[in-house]
Order: structure tokens, then C-alpha cells, then sequence
């Protein structure tokens, strides 16, 4: 039986435009689908929200942002997430082995290969790809106040920062163990990578029921090109400046306020956050290399 599908596309996101999309999905998909628009910020939660009860499956067309949204309005129910990647770095699909080219990712929506995967919150809000404060949630904040979007935008952005960025002090609890550490950031992974194939954490997997709390140390200014290559190259983990710890629950406390990002969007939180994994709570549609 075909899935009932709705595909909720963001226009904006990637910087690229979608008026094509719907042509291409009813050209590809096999099954009953509805398209929508975003108009704006929580429109697509909204929308998702609203189709759960009502459609089998439900399509985030645009990035880890337009993923998280839709996402966290299935997480817990029977209706499944798929995903066309049209955002700046994909880290969630390509994680999953989705497909980067539109008409290959709708395409592979028609193999329902379907996998059950696990969500996380950090003060109550959900997250699938990873979640940071320090160096990264700074950089998506300034990033998301740019006018410009798309990858090299954001290695512009982390180029300019980078010079000025103080590391903070951190104490961070991991199942009820303690650990205190200056870091550079902290990111709070599901999945492997922050997306464009950038892995922080090799090993990460989003079906083991744990997150990779990766701490990225304070180091000197002429080793972040070598930082930035042992992460596309998957051996940050073998860094002397990368420590990664797994674990279920995780508090964090630090010196004040200030950004964390969830799934690369930003937002302020206070000093005080606490992070927990949800194991198997959300199906989603994967690609042929899922492993």
C-alpha cells in the first residue's frame, strides 16, 4: 500500500531556490503526495503537526534546520520522516545516506527503507544531528543573522570568528560522572558530522541509545587548519585536542549565558542545560549506504 505523503518544502533554505521541487516530486515519487510552502520560522513544525494522524509519511525539503522542525513533531509516533536535502551542510542526510541531488533523494523515498533512529533534547527541546555551545553555537548564531547562506559563507564566517573566540570553562556531568574542562566548544553528537561530511565524531551512531559528548580543547591558532582537515578526513577522534565521552544524560554548567545551537539553529540558554537521548523514537527513510 502507498504511503499518503506530504512534502513540506522550505523555500529559502541553502539559499536555493525550490519553485521546481513539486515538478520534480510528482515526476519521481511513487505514492499520494501533497506539497507545501513554509511561509516563515515554525510553519513547518506547525504544518507537521498537523499531518500526523493524517498522513503516513511526512518530507522535509530543506536543511538540518527545516529537519529539526519537522522532526520534532513526529518523534514518538507512527508517521515517518523523509528527507530532501536542500540546506548548507545536510549533516543529518548524509549521515543516513540520503541522496544530495533532488531527483535522486525522491527517488529514494520510493525504496522505504525505513530505520529507527534516536532524538535527544537539551532543556526539553528535541535535536537529531548534533547540538554545541561554544566556538559552533557562535558561529551559527552569526551565521544566521547573515544575509548569505550556502557553505562558503559559513567557512568565511568561522575564519573571521575564529581569530577573536575565548574558550570557556565547563563542568559537565556524564551519567553521573563529573568531568570539569576549558573547551573551545562542545558539541553534543547523534550523528557523526555538523554536515558537508565534517565528522567530529567518527564513531557516532544514532541508533546505540547514547550521544558522543565531544569536548574540542583550547589549542593554538596554527593547528585549526589541521582540526578542520581531521574532521572531513574522520580522524578528529585521534586528535590530543578532542576528547570524546558517551553517555545518556548530560548536564552542563557555564560561567553565564549564552548561545547553543540544535541542529545548527541558535537560540540563548541560560547557564545551566541538561541533554538527554531519546532511544528509538523517530522512522525515517534511509539511503542504500545506512549501515
Amino acid at each position: 500500500m502507498e504511503r499518503k505523503t506530504l512534502f513540506i518544502i522550505n523555500p529559502i533554505s541553502g539559499g536555493k531556490k525550490k519553485d521546481d521541487v513539486p515538478g520534480l516530486i510528482y515526476t519521481y515519487f511513487n505514492g499520494d503526495a501533497t506539497t507545501v510552502f513554509t511561509t516563515g520560522a515554525l510553519h513547518a513544525s506547525q504544518v507537521a503537526t498537523e499531518a500526523v494522524g493524517k498522513y503516513d509519511m511526512v518530507v522535509a525539503v530543506g536543511g538540518d534546520g527545516t529537519v529539526n522542525e519537522i522532526a520534532s513533531s513526529l518523534v514518538g509516533s507512527e508517521v515517518v520522516l523523509g528527507v530532501i536535502p536542500c540546506g548548507s551542510g545536510n549533516g543529518l542526510s548524509r549521515f543516513l545516506g540520503i541522496p544530495m541531488d533532488i531527483a535522486a533523494a525522491i527517488k529514494n523515498l520510493n525504496n522505504d527503507n525505513v530505520a529507527v533512529i534516536d532524538s535527544a533534547q537539551a532543556n526539553g527541546k528535541p535535536f537529531f544531528n548534533m547540538a554545541g555551545m561554544g566556538f559552533d553555537a557562535h558561529i551559527s548564531q552569526v551565521f544566521a543573522h547573515g544575509k548569505k547562506r550556502g557553505f562558503i559563507s559559513y567557512v568565511k564566517s568561522s575564519l573571521q570568528e575564529v581569530l577573536n573566540y575565548k574558550p570557556q570553562n565547563y563542568h559537565i556531568e556524564i551519567d553521573g560522572k563529573t568531568y570539569v574542562r576549558k573547551a573551545f566548544m562542545l558539541s553534543f553528537a547523534n550523528s557523526s558530522q555538523y554536515g558537508n561530511n565534517a565528522h567530529v565524531s567518527p564513531h557516532a551512531s544514532v541508533q546505540d541509545g547514547l550521544l558522543d559528548v565531544c569536548v574540542i580543547k583550547p589549542f593554538p591558532l596554527y593547528r585549526f587548519a589541521e582540526l578542520v582537515i581531521r574532521m572531513f578526513a574522520k580522524t578528529a577522534n585521534q586528535s590530543s585536542f578532542v576528547e570524546i565521552i558517551r553517555g545518556k544524560h548530560v548536564k552542563v554548567k557555564r560561567e553565564g549565558e549564552g548561545p547553543m545551537h540544535l541542529d545548527g539553529e541558535p537560540e540563548i540558554v541560560g547557564k545551566e542545560i541538561e541533554i538527554n537521548i531519546l532511544p528509538g523514537s523517530l522512522k525515517v527513510i534511509v539511503g542504500n549506504s545506512f549501515k
